[in-house]
């Protein structure tokens, strides 16, 4: 079992790598991409909002105004908080239009 996964934007079509002990903002960092606006780092601000396509995650503690639960359940976290355990495919869209896909999947 490996613990680096590989971590892919769908809107820029970024690729970069992600150590399970690393959030997805911190190692999108790390590599030098730019696909996430980066905030407060700490899962307050909601800043970082993307939706995960697939794959499996585990998540820290993040504000329930940026993100309820029902939003976590269908995969859309804060980069900040989430830690992979699996390759990730995951898309960064404005607010907006996070909002919007949430609504068409309900």
């Amino acid at each position: 079992m490996t613990d680096t996964f590989e971590m892919i934007e769908l809107v820029k079509g970024l690729h970069f790598s992600c150590s399970r002990e690393q959030s997805l903002l911190k190692a999108m960092e790390l590599a030098g991409k730019r696909c996430i606006p980066v905030g407060c780092r700490g899962g307050g601000c909601g800043l970082c909002k993307v939706q995960v396509v697939s794959g499996e995650f585990s998540c820290g503690p993040m504000s329930k105004k940026h993100v309820d639960e029902q939003s976590r359940r269908c995969g859309q976290v804060l980069a900040c908080r989430v830690y992979p355990l699996t390759d990730l495919t995951f898309e960064y869209r404005p607010a907006a239009e996070l909002a919007s896909t949430q609504q068409q999947v309900q």
